[in-house]
């Protein structure tokens, strides 16, 4: 599983991306089983940084790794950064 993970942030830094933390979840069975030989699959859930534009070269990276069998990618809103104001006087 290590080697997998390793793979997987060498694709995304590649591409000029920043991988900030990775979970390794456990085995679980898929709600949806399309293929009978594949009923199950290790998670992982990565948090990373990257170009809007390379998330579609990332997509088609991951869709010919045989060992990814799906993928997510969900995008976090940014977050309010605190502005300093002063009350005049």
């Amino acid at each position: 599983m290590k080697d997998i993970i390793d793979k997987i942030t060498a694709e995304i830094t590649a591409l000029g991306g920043q991988v900030e933390t990775t979970q390794k979840m456990d085995k679980r069975p898929f709600a949806r089983v399309t293929d009978k030989q594949q009923g199950s699959g290790y998670y992982l859930n990565v948090i990373f940084q990257v170009e809007p534009g390379a998330l579609v070269t990332l997509r088609n990276r991951f869709a010919t790794n045989e060992t990814v069998f799906r993928v997510l990618f969900t995008q976090a809103s940014e977050a309010a950064t605190p502005t300093a104001t002063t009350a005049p006087k």
